[in-house]
């Protein structure tokens, strides 16, 4: 009996005193659950709400939009690209630009020297004097026939040799401008050239302003018109590719507005629109291409980038919280519902998407819950440090 005494003495006593712990290591701040377990309330005083700036949001349905995350992978617009060559047979003879350069529309890329260049130009040049020679002939001989000095029969002629040299002047105009030379560029060339060493030289010149991303010629190197000298990239604005199930094809148009997120900036968005959905679903994967074009100024995507395309697909009423209201432990998602002024209750939620810093609740919270969006941090740790002393 006297021992039985004893053992329930002892366990008072132990009780008193853990009770007595934890009210003066947490009466001030939190009152917890059941001792070893997680406590699911926690309280704080005024003053500490104050101080951590606590803040609350209640929770109503608001109009979400419901988004389709696609991966997909930059690439360079083609239509901001460009492959360079010469467009006539002959030796590099020297070579301005190399890998990594910026060029601009018009700046030379290489010079390039040979017989067909220099007959080009000579070509023209005599066509140009043919019609200047006959030009004057058929003046004079308009003036002639005029004064009743010369013949029908001469003015005539004259008249047809001009024609006939005009003709062959703009097939030879045409010819020059298929490897880019103008008239004004071949006269200055002729007239600055005194022993016409330069007149058989062709300059190949950047036909849009961009990146030389490739180079395959030397000084010395022969080419023809099938070689391809550099590749010019233009970045300022370019394309993200991805597949879409068939299943999605048409919650998908084109010039939707979409984001783009990287892995690389995570914590940047690249807002651009679909300009192109495929027209073939593949055989083996169901899926579709879709292409999204961006303005990309700030040099940031590059080319075989991956990332994801976030499309807007359709809009409902939903419960959404800020993303900050959000804790996280043991890959769970929760958060803490105001009770009363100082009492707030860990609440399981199941979240959805994510749109502009606010999350999809898809269950655990009811209209009306007032949910803490600024303190939450503090709040778990408080929790934490509860239960750590009743385990204790």
């Amino acid at each position: 009996m006297r021992t039985a005494i004893n053992t329930i003495l002892a366990s008072v006593i132990i009780v008193t005193v853990f009770a007595g712990c934890t009210k003066k290591e947490y009466g001030e701040k939190t009152e917890s659950a059941a001792a070893g377990t997680l406590t699911d309330i926690v309280k704080l005083l005024p003053q500490s709400i104050k101080e951590i700036n606590l803040r609350t949001e209640t929770v109503m349905p608001r109009t979400f939009t419901k988004e389709l995350a696609v991966p997909a992978k930059i690439l360079a617009n083609q239509d901001h690209e460009a492959l360079v060559g010469s467009l006539v047979q002959g030796r590099v003879c020297r070579v301005f630009a190399k890998a990594g350069d910026y060029v601009k529309a018009g700046q030379d890329l290489m010079l390039v020297e040979g017989l067909e260049i220099g007959e080009i130009k000579a070509q023209f040049l005599t066509a140009s004097a043919n019609v200047d020679y006959h030009k004057a002939n058929f003046e004079r001989q308009k003036k002639l026939l005029e004064e009743n000095i010369g013949s029908q029969k001469t003015y005539l002629e004259a008249q047809n040799e001009l024609e006939k040299s005009i003709a062959e002047y703009s097939a030879q105009v045409n010819r020059i401008k298929t490897i880019h030379l103008s008239e004004n560029e071949i006269i200055s060339q002729k007239s600055q050239s005194s022993d016409n060493r330069d007149f058989g030289t062709l300059s190949i010149k950047s036909p849009i302003s961009g990146v030389v991303v490739e180079r395959n010629v030397v000084i010395g190197q022969s080419i023809d018109v099938s070689a391809n000298a550099f590749k010019i990239v233009n970045l300022v604005n370019v394309w993200a590719d991805g597949q879409i199930y068939e299943k999605d094809i048409d919650k998908v148009k084109e010039n939707t507005k979409v984001v783009f997120i990287s892995q690389e900036f995570p914590d940047d968005s690249f807002t651009g629109r679909i300009s192109y959905i495929g027209p073939i679903i593949d055989e083996k994967t169901r899926t579709i291409t879709i292409r999204a074009e961006f303005s990309n100024e700030s040099g940031k995507l590059k080319p075989q980038m991956f990332g994801e395309l976030k499309i807007p697909v359709s809009k409902a009423d939903a419960f959404v919280v800020p993303a900050g209201a959000l804790v996280k432990m043991d890959n769970a998602d929760f958060v803490f519902v105001r009770k009363d002024n100082e009492t707030f209750e860990r609440t399981p939620i199941i979240i959805g998407q994510s749109q502009n810093e606010f999350v999809e609740i898809r269950s655990g919270l009811e209209s009306g819950d007032v949910v803490v969006v600024n303190g939450s941090s503090y709040l778990k740790a408080e929790m934490l440090k509860a239960t750590l002393g009743e385990g204790e």
